[in-house]
This record gives structure tokens, C-alpha cells and sequence, in this order.
């Protein structure tokens, strides 16, 4: 079917398809593999949140320039994720849709998501250390520190509906990334297909759960080293996991729900493929 769209790629059935195949791969896989393919995705989504940073810490960038430069370097994490290989709990939301079609049971989706999840997590916050130990927080005078605190401390303050609606938003598109990538056949298919939806959602300011996971450390550990942010509410451990919690539940509504489940139903349920 990928003849009729004129290019050498998946078609929105096959994709549906392909899916669910490596959906039922996922939730099969053994526990070492697993875990360890997650702390490399907390990596590299820190990765990306680190260059997001990076360009946000350059007061001489117009906003729209800031948040759209942002958001491209930031789509560097996720397509390492893709290309180089990685278990990232945000796309694996996609794997609802074999669950949905009977090849995996509800136990397999949760035990992928949980270890996935506290993976991702692990390999989030060590990379903040490291990046800490680095000393890049201190470039550009230690600016790049206090953009850490700021965004950091704003994250805490959002409140739980707010927190929630963004991470639906952002992992619509993450997972719509995830879905557009399956369709290449090459890393640029893959390249063109990530970057402008996770462009979209960091500019827009939505709410990615494993990105955080790296940035609110990073500041707890910056506000520790530091004399200067005092100004700044500390971020705690208490409000890093009161933003966590409305963001990952809505990053699970928006990728499982609203991507997954929607074309469930229309490729797989009503269709015939």
C-alpha cells in the first residue's frame, strides 16, 4: 500500500501495523534489556533538555526565535531515541494498541511503563549529575544555571490542571512523532518525521514527564552549589514530584488515549487491514 502515497515509505495501515508488532516486542522484552534501554532514553531526553537550555540561556534571542531554536535541538533526544535505540515511556504509550488488539496482556502494558518509567528516571537524573559535575551550568557567567532554577521552579509552580492538559499536549505530539517516524525507511525519514512535533510542543511550553526528570535535579543540585540564586524559591523534592505526577498521567492520556487508542479504532478496529 505505501506505493499509492508515491514514496518509498509505511502507510498510515502498515505504520498501525508495525505498531503493534514492535508494541508486543516491548512488552515481551527481558528485564535487563528493558531497564537498561530506559536509563539510555533518560539520557538522551536530557540530552536534548540540556541544548534546550543551552539556547534559552541567550537573553540576545527573540522569543518566538527562543522557543522555536529551543524546541529543534531539544528533538536531538528523541531522535536518539528512535535511530540509535532506546525505551522511552512517553512513545511507549504507543504499545497500548497491541494490548488493545489482544496480543499482550494489561499486566505486560503496566510492567513496561513502570520499569520503563523508573528507568527513564534513573538515567534523567544521572546525567544531571554528571552535567552538573561537568561545570556547564556555569557557563556563560552561570546563566545557564539560573535558566535551569527558572524553568525548574516554574515547573513546580504549575498547577495540577495545568500540569496535567500540558502533558496530554506534549505527548500527542511525541507520540505522533514516535508514529510519523515508523513510517521512514532512512535516519532522515526519521529526522524529518521527529523534529517538528517535538519542536512544537517544547515551544509551545507543554510538559514532557522524562524531561523533567532531568531539569528539576539538575536545579535542585545548582541551587545547592550556588550563593547567588537564593532569590529563587528552592526546587524541592516534594514539588519536582508534585509537578511529575499530573504530568506523567497526562502524558499517559495524551500518547495511550488520544494517539493510540484513536487510531486503534480506526486502523485496526473498523478497518479492514
Amino acid at each position: 500500500m505505501s506505493d499509492l502515497y508515491g514514496l518509498d515509505v509505511y502507510s498510515p495501515v502498515e505504520i498501525a501495523r508495525r505498531i503493534e508488532s514492535v508494541g508486543e516486542a516491548k512488552a515481551r522484552m527481558a528485564l535487563l534489556p528493558l531497564a537498561l534501554l530506559g536509563v539510555l532514553a533518560g539520557a538522551f531526553i536530557g540530552l536534548g533538555a540540556m541544548l534546550f537550555v543551552l539556547v534559552k540561556s541567550d537573553a540576545s534571542l527573540g522569543f518566538a526565535t527562543s522557543a522555536l531554536l529551543g524546541g529543534l535541538v531539544f528533538s536531538m533526544g528523541l531522535l536518539m531515541v528512535v535511530v540509535a535505540g532506546a525505551e522511552l515511556f512517553t512513545g511507549n504509550n504507543l504499545i497500548i494498541m497491541a494490548w488493545a488488539d489482544g496480543r499482550i496482556g494489561a499486566w505486560q502494558v503496566l510492567r513496561n511503563w513502570v520499569v520503563v518509567c523508573l528507568a527513564n528516571g534513573v538515567g534523567a537524573a544521572a546525567l544531571a549529575v554528571l552535567v552538573f559535575a561537568s561545570g556547564h551550568t556555569d557557563l556563560h557567567g552561570g546563566v545557564v544555571g539560573q535558566q535551569v532554577v527558572k524553568i525548574a521552579v516554574a515547573k513546580q509552580d504549575l498547577p495540577f490542571v495545568t500540569a496535567l492538559v500540558r502533558g496530554v499536549l506534549c505527548n500527542i505530539l511525541v507520540c505522533m512523532a514516535v508514529w510519523m517516524a515508523m513510517a521512514g525507511r532512512t535516519v532522515v525519514d526519521k529526522a524529518a518525521a521527529v523534529m517538528l512535533p517535538v519542536m512544537a510542543f517544547v515551544a509551545a511550553g507543554f510538559e514532557h514527564s522524562i524531561a523533567n526528570m532531568y531539569l528539576m535535579p539538575l536545579a535542585m543540585l545548582v541551587q545547592q552549589g550556588s550563593s547567588t540564586l537564593t532569590t529563587l524559591p528552592p526546587v524541592t523534592l516534594s514539588g519536582t514530584l508534585g509537578n511529575l505526577f499530573p504530568v506523567i498521567l497526562g502524558n499517559l492520556l495524551g500518547g495511550a488515549v488520544l494517539v493510540a487508542g484513536v487510531y486503534h479504532i480506526i486502523y485496526r478496529r473498523f478497518a479492514q487491514v
